[in-house]
């Protein structure tokens, strides 16, 4: 798209003025609107005008850094035929970086001929400020914390007041001690860039309180960082300080202008036909791969560039680590399908800028061929949903289930070894902002959404999640004695398994959201971490854990298992794994022992790792060898090879 060194698109500031650019093939003419300082009353409309390529531009003399603006375009209004020209339509520019105020819904922002200009935000000039990013802080293998920055720190007791609940909260003292203390590599900030409300939500006066439903691409919603990009950089370098690196979760899939009964903000005001996929022959219908209205035409080559400009933004700007990818196969999508090799995909990674970026796929969207684990390029990260179905449904107790946790812990080389592959790329998690939480996991059988409005009908049906006999919360001991078991096996289990893995924040405190696995409009006390309900003794295991994953190298290296001295599956004879064994549907316990470098020691040792689902202490036998050790919080004691395994229980033994 850039037959030149011009902006493709947004305000470019110099001494003398403001150049703008936009991008429209089918709009007949567009219009920039300048706004006064409080972004309230129009004082210009200027029309700009249309140059090779499609762009139209306007130089706008004496223009100032500050200056608010919006976009008008006119043409035909068909929708029908893909075309939803409309100038009573005040449009954010793509390319906002900065916006002076959240979108909020308003049935008025999708009725034709209705003046939407006191309803909208306003963009605004800005002078690019910026960072000086280094190496990429995280690397593959490293723990990820996924963070809603609102429902993270907006009930953090050390937390000023005026800080809860947004980007400079997560620079806290008490926020960093936190996160160093369970030995988080980098933090994957859920979305932050400016969004708005599903047009169903105000009626029931609930809110979109994750993002998912972005708008502006570039802009940070004022709502989480009021202070912009100054203050989204500033948390970037006090964290990176601490050695935490930042990656944000980016939606590029959809826009909150949703469907045909949706809202005119910006891309479908301006080209609708150009920036969204429409069904062939049908150009009234948009395509629906993203199960929220539209699927943003990601192949469009100007869209490709949006993109890749978005991403330069927050690196050469904020200094950010990497990002991820939601609904990812969209990215990949053109008129034929999924292209893992396309062209938006390879520009990611070929970009100068972006080359050494973390960059993380979740592999699957709702579209035809929308399930592509496994089928992104290297060197892009991918989440593993079959791990977190392995790992739930083995500790539930489900048969056949020793196999696949084995090829879980060891790297998922049956998806990410294929044509040869000798690495993974797996992001191996429990649980992620969408589903149950950890707690919830052991605490409930079914979802339980009655509280967003539609019946319980919202939200995955199969969670593979079980109750330990009570439905919910309960005081009976014994139950939350063996939930807290159950939560402490499977983050265990998590940090003993090869590749990256991904915990969301509050999960290592036993946070619970009532059940609701989609509480995406649940903006309350329904997701917002209790600092003060969170389980100590829970913490503590994941800091264990998190430490024993740093200490010992083969957790967190990316390459396959050879089977030659480098893995051994051990049966509770101590004994390798027999066919038979591997084939018994009901297993109680096996183990994992591991050659490794103990980076305390600097040494190669062995290391077993030991699982017993069983609801009753199991005898177990260590290899023979120089003696074993347990390894636990309160330190490491000797052990007999035969030792026994607790209840519903992972378990850590190195050889002295």
């Amino acid at each position: 798209m850039r037959a030149d060194n011009r902006a493709q698109g947004g305000a470019v500031l110099f001494e003398t003025g403001v150049e703008f650019t936009v991008w429209s093939h089918h709009a007949a003419e567009i219009q920039l609107c300048l706004f006064d300082k409080s972004g309230n009353k129009e004082v210009a409309r200027l029309p700009m005008a249309r140059e090779d390529g499609h762009f139209h531009r306007l130089f706008v003399d004496n223009l100032k850094e500050g200056a608010r603006y919006g976009l008008r375009a006119d043409g035909i209004y068909s929708p029908d035929n893909g075309l939803w020209f409309d100038p009573s339509k005040l449009l954010v520019d793509p390319y906002a970086k900065e916006i002076d105020r959240p979108f909020k819904h308003d049935p008025r922002l999708g009725i034709l001929g209705e003046d939407t200009q006191d309803l909208m935000p306003k963009a605004i000039v800005t002078r690019d400020q910026k960072a000086k990013p280094g190496k990429p802080l995280f690397h593959p293998g490293g723990f990820i914390y996924e963070v809603a920055v609102k429902p993270f720190t907006i009930l953090h007791p050390d937390v000023p007041e005026k800080q809860r609940g947004t980007v400079a909260a997560l620079a806290h003292p008490s926020i960093i001690t936190h996160l160093k203390r369970i030995g988080v590599d980098a933090i994957e900030l859920m979305p932050i860039t400016a969004w708005i409300d599903e047009r169903h939500l105000p009626p029931l006066n609930l809110t979109n309180g994750w993002g998912y439903n972005p708008v502006a691409f570039m802009a940070l919603d004022p709502r989480l960082c009021p202070g912009g990009m100054a203050e989204l950089r500033d948390t970037v370098a006090k964290l990176h300080a601490e050695g935490i690196a930042v990656i944000l979760d980016l939606v590029f899939n959809h826009t909150g202008e949703s469907d045909r009964y949706g809202t005119t903000l910006s891309l479908r005001g301006l080209d609708n036909l150009s920036f969204y996929h429409h069904l062939p022959g049908r150009n009234g219908e948009l395509v629906n791969d993203t199960g929220t209205g539209n699927t943003v035409a990601c192949d469009h080559p100007y869209v490709r560039q949006l993109i890749v400009d978005s991403l330069r933004h927050f690196v050469l700007g904020a200094g950010i680590d990497g990002f991820r990818f939601d609904l990812a196969p969209v990215l990949g999508r053109t008129a034929s399908g999924f292209e893992g090799r396309g062209q938006t995909l390879t520009a990611l990674l070929a970009d100068e800028v972006l080359a050494d970026r973390v960059m993380i796929a979740e592999p699957w969207d709702i579209g035809p061929g929308g399930y592509q684990l496994g089928n992104f390029p290297a060197p892009f990260l991918e989440w593993n949903d079959r791990v977190r179905d392995d790992i739930r449904c083995y500790w539930r107790g489900d048969d056949w289930k020793t196999g696949p946790l084995a090829t879980a812990l060891a790297g998922s080389s049956d998806i990410f070894g294929r044509d040869g592959r000798q690495a993974t790329r797996s992001v191996n998690f429990l649980a992620a902002h969408d589903g149950f939480t950890l707690k919830d996991l052991v605490s409930y059988n079914g979802k339980h959404n009655e509280a967003n409005g539609e019946a319980n009908r919202d939200g995955h049906n199969e969670n593979h999640s079980w109750n330990n006999g009570v439905e919910g919360e309960t005081k009976y001991p014994d139950i939350n004695a063996r939930r807290r078991a159950d939560l402490m096996a499977l983050i265990a289990t998590l940090f003993a398994s090869r590749g990256s893995i991904m915990l969301t924040a509050g999960d290592e405190g036993g946070r619970t959201q009532r059940g609701n696995n989609n509480a995406y409009c649940q903006d309350n006390e329904i997701t917002w971490v209790d600092w003060k309900a969170l389980d100590d003794e829970l913490i503590a295991h994941t800091a264990f854990v998190s430490g024993l994953r740093k200490r010992f190298s083969v957790f967190s290296e990316s390459n396959f298992f050879t089977g030659n001295g480098d893995v051994a599956w051990l049966s509770p004879s101590g004994q390798p794994m027999t066919t038979g064994e591997w084939e018994t549907p009901n297993l109680a316990s096996f183990g994992m022992m591991l050659a490794t470098r103990d980076g305390t020691a600097r040494k190669i040792v062995r290391l077993a790792i030991v699982f017993n689902r069983s609801n009753d202490p199991l005898p177990f036998t260590l290899p023979a060898g120089s003696g074993w050790r347990e390894l636990s919080r309160s330190g490491g004691k000797k052990v007999a090879p035969a030792v026994t395994l607790p209840a519903r229980s992972a378990m850590f033994y190195l050889e002295n």
